[in-house]
């Protein structure tokens, strides 16, 4: 039996649904005569031009309201934001970087959601395992699309070992029904050295743009290896060679898929060609950046946007001192920007600090996983600035506080500054550099 809250949260002010009444505490029973259980099934009900609104009022007496909506979003959020709840994961991953965390973390932290509903929403990657044939006719009468997928490998006995679920060899079956029914997809490939790549990945990405285009990207990232890892399965990490290994193996299939499909359709991370010291490519290699989110193109995309805002800066002479923080990996790039802004603004002047990652260990990097506790530790004697800019992926949840639970309050008092997060957008970070607006009336 499905556990369902229809208790409406909120009614945004002048919307369809406060215009007819409907209030905070309120629920919604039926629409258009029908029972509905979840977020996707109202959404797809209410998307009439008519739409009947059977409400539970909050002093128990029912009304039934019709509303002429014109295919608009009525204003209502539920208390329960999917209305029932979100579906965990089952697999165990031989790479699931939930089972690398520390102890001790907040309890929604290690919550393992392989939703349907979450990755149309939200953008959440699911593996597709814990799926009836109903739930998958449902998606496809309701045209939930895009649908981002885990895939990983599509070799049935291969994915069933790397995702330690007996199911999980029927991915593909799966996509392939998704795919004649018109449902697009995104892919992800977490790649784990000697396990699923070399021929195994070839044949996963020559299976994915067997769909094309309704597998419409493609995205490979490294494995994520921290240091608790013990009693898990022994993966090794990616290595400067392995990585550029990598990155001629994928370029050949690439340059294959754009004679082919007029695509390049795969594209790596970024952390590849960094670990390999090679040159990111060009931003229109990344054919409108379909995978920034899994960290793909994100230095190509900012570098582009940079270029661009750095001709609108002000021409006048400044007094800024200012701190960015970022993760090891992206210290190179970030200093490297810093350096431009300082060459073109006299006054300014801009210290980078690389924030080891302490906290996981391992091999991780990446700026979106440096934690509060880390940035107190290396920075706290050493910052010389009243101000700190970090890279918004440091935050959890739109919270302002650190995967670690460290807080931005907290870091600011021990570090004596203002913090100051800014998105992974170049006209963004120069604005946050300069605190100012850039001149775009020339």
């Amino acid at each position: 039996m499905r556990k369902t809250d229809t208790t409406i949260k909120y009614v945004e002010p002048d919307s369809i649904a406060f215009e007819a009444g409907i209030e905070a505490g309120d629920k919604l029973i039926k629409i258009n005569g029908h029972d509905f259980h979840d977020i996707l099934e109202y959404r797809y009900l209410t998307a009439e031009y008519e739409v009947t609104l059977e409400i539970l009022k909050k002093d128990g007496s029912t009304e039934v309201i019709t509303v002429e909506n014109d295919y608009e979003d009525l204003g209502i959020e539920f208390a329960e934001g999917l209305i029932d709840e979100a579906q965990s994961c089952h697999n165990k991953c031989i790479f699931c970087f939930i089972d690398q965390l520390p102890k001790g973390m907040r309890e929604t932290v290690y919550f393992k959601d392989d939703d349907t509903r979450l990755s149309f929403l939200q953008g959440n990657y699911v593996t597709l395992t814990n799926m009836s044939d109903e739930e998958i006719d449902r998606l496809i009468k309701m045209r939930v699309s895009p649908i981002n997928v885990s895939v990983h490998a599509t070799e049935p006995e291969l994915r069933q070992m790397l995702l330690g679920n007996r199911f999980a060899g029927k991915c593909y079956s799966i996509m392939q029904k998704f795919a004649e029914n018109g449902i697009c997809m995104n892919c992800q490939i977490v790649l784990c050295p000697e396990i699923n790549d070399g021929e195994h990945l070839k044949r996963t990405l020559y299976d994915l743009a067997a769909l094309y285009p309704n597998v419409n990207s493609v995205s490979v990232v490294p494995v994520g290896l921290t240091r608790y890892r013990e009693g898990l399965y022994q993966i090794k990490p990616f290595t400067k060679e392995s990585s550029a290994d990598t990155i001629e193996f994928v370029e050949k299939i690439q340059q294959d898929f754009l004679e082919r499909l007029g695509t390049r359709l795969v594209y790596l991370s970024d952390e590849f060609y960094i670990n390999a010291g090679v040159e990111i490519p060009q931003s229109d290699t990344y054919e409108g950046f379909p995978q920034l989110e899994n960290g793909v193109g994100l230095i190509a995309s900012m570098k582009e946007e940079f270029d661009s805002a750095i001709k609108f800066i002000k021409k006048k002479r400044r007094s800024r001192y200012v701190s960015v923080a970022t993760g090891e990996i992206s210290y190179d790039f970030i200093r490297g920007l810093a350096d431009r802004i300082q060459n073109e603004c006299g006054g300014v002047k801009i210290d980078v600090y690389a924030v080891k990652n302490d906290f996981f260990g391992g091999g991780v990097s990446v700026s979106g996983l440096v934690t509060g506790g880390d940035i107190i530790r290396q920075l706290k004697g050493i910052i010389k600035t009243d101000t700190l800019i970090i890279p918004h992926s440091m935050l959890r949840d739109n919270d302002n506080i650190f995967l670690d639970d460290v807080t931005v309050a907290e870091v600011e008092e021990a570090l004596n500054v203002t913090i100051i997060p800014t998105y992974n957008d170049g006209y963004e970070f120069i604005e946050k550099i300069l605190n100012e607006e850039l001149d775009f009336g020339g």
